[in-house]
């Protein structure tokens, strides 16, 4: 297919809309420009929370990654199927979830993996639970560089807690976790140094309590939108997820960086209702909702203004509506993936404009077995 027109299907008859296309060989192209940005894959530990799905896992597998970073029990399961040496849960485990977690360890015994705490009662219940099954728990310890979601404040109380980890005969502390998804700017010399000044706290953690006489033999930082200022750091694991599929916001926020769009929504128009109006089969249900129109880039239509969305339909204003007709197939670009993978059972796969099977998207249950 034209560069220009790579997302386009030959043919479209037997294509169900809405649909979400994935392409395989950009998707390939968008892990060799992670390798290169951070140097190496031994400091690359991918987010799967994006595609949650095994194909994609196993392809950067065959670049030789192993260390994967995760945000349910469902994505670390995926991954322990898969056979990754290194899982990361980046998500504190609570309640019912810490015996998931235990789970893990015993059902995939040729993975190691580890998660989060940022408090003492989280310590307190895994290092008890961690006793009672006779095991050593692997923890990072979390910290709130900014973004006020999770994490502990960088100050004295977590220095206490990290040696307190330290000391806990059935904890392994592993290190410090960070994740700055606050930090957006779109110019990437802003960005470096928000993000620059934001990481020197966790420096300073770190400093804090070797002072104390332990080290830290371990830093995770980053998501997305810091890893090419991350990845250039040494001794600190990079986070990116996104990056795998891209999409149209993060494509707009961040002209610095050259990953491709792998991901696109195949639809339909299903009724033209007024002037000027064109009603497509993308609801709520099939695409994510949470942000401000627009929520998808239609490619032909960037012109069209979202007017309003509802569980199975998505209306748009065109001064070009009579252009099209009832039944015509469009592509649109998601301005947020993550979110809108989780509502696919299946993604179709599409190479030089066919359909070439589709791939299942395992870890959208909350469980998988565990």
């Amino acid at each position: 297919m034209a560069e220009n027109n790579w997302f386009a299907l030959k043919d479209t008859s037997e294509v169900n809309s809405p649909s979400l296309l994935i392409y395989p060989e950009r998707i390939e192209e968008n892990i060799r420009t992670m390798i290169s940005i951070s140097g190496s894959v031994s400091n690359l530990r991918p987010h799967i929370k994006t595609h949650k799905m095994k194909e994609v896992v196993q392809m950067q597998q065959r670049h030789g990654i192993q260390k994967f970073k995760c945000a349910t029990i469902a994505e670390a399961e995926l991954l322990g199927q898969c056979g990754a040496k290194d899982i990361l849960l980046a998500m504190q485990p609570v309640g019912a979830n810490i015996n998931r977690f235990f789970k893990l360890t015993d059902v995939f015994t040729q993975s190691h993996f580890s998660t989060l705490v940022d408090n003492e009662v989280t310590l307190t219940q895994i290092g008890t639970k961690a006793k009672e099954q006779h095991k050593i728990a692997s923890l990072y310890l979390d910290i709130n560089s900014g973004m006020n979601r999770t994490g502990c404040i960088p100050d004295e109380k977590a220095v206490a807690l990290y040696i307190s980890m330290e000391s806990n005969p059935n904890i392994q502390a592993m290190g410090l976790h960070t994740y700055d998804g606050h930090i957006r700017n779109s110019d990437i010399k802003e960005r470096t140094e928000v993000c620059d000044a934001t990481f020197q706290q966790v420096l300073d953690l770190k400093s804090s309590i070797k002072k104390n006489g332990v080290v830290v033999p371990d830093i995770i930082a980053g998501g997305s939108p810091s890893f090419p200022i991350h990845g250039k750091r040494t001794g600190v694991d990079v986070s990116p997820g996104t990056t795998l599929l891209w999409d149209a916001r993060y494509q707009e926020l961040f002209p610095d960086m050259s990953f491709l769009l792998a991901a696109v929504l195949f639809i339909r128009i299903i009724s033209k209702p007024s002037e000027n109006i064109l009603c497509f089969d993308l609801g709520h249900k099939s695409v994510a909702p949470e942000m401000d129109f627009p929520r998808v880039k239609i490619l032909g239509l960037e012109d069209s203004e979202q007017i309003s969305q509802s569980e199975e339909h998505l209306v748009v204003q065109t001064q070009r509506a009579h252009e099209f007709e009832v039944g015509d197939g469009c592509y649109a670009i998601p301005f947020h993936i993550c979110p809108t993978v989780a509502k696919y059972e299946e993604v179709l796969t599409v190479s030089d404009g066919a359909i070439t099977g589709s791939w299942k998207v395992t870890a959208r249950n909350q469980v998988i077995s565990v």
